[in-house]
């Protein structure tokens, strides 16, 4: 599995807006794109917000990215213009626990 992680600092001034946005809108257009199979939203103190995308192939987080992530980081620049920073990284999974 790849993890696509996306962590946001944002304001404290659109913090509750860009968490109901996300929550109810921009998370939920990513996942009908279908190209990942698992989402998780995470917060931590100081105003760093957390999405780690699952794509079950390399070849769906190409999809991903060739047919639909320009338009949806769009959206989110539209709606928050100012206020947010951006960091972006890839995971390959290389092996996992389960108790």
């Amino acid at each position: 599995m790849i993890i696509y992680e996306v962590t946001v600092k944002v304001g404290e001034h659109i913090a509750d807006e860009f968490e109901r946005y996300m929550r109810e809108q921009h998370i939920p257009e990513v996942m009908r794109t279908g190209a990942f199979i698992s989402a998780g939203f995470l917060y931590a103190d100081g105003g760093l917000y957390q999405t780690r995308y699952g794509a079950k192939t390399r070849d769906d987080l190409e999809r991903y990215f060739n047919d639909h992530a320009d338009l949806l980081r769009q959206d989110v620049l539209k709606r928050f213009p100012s206020g947010l920073e951006f960091t972006r990284h890839e995971w390959n999974s290389i092996q996992t626990w389960k108790s």
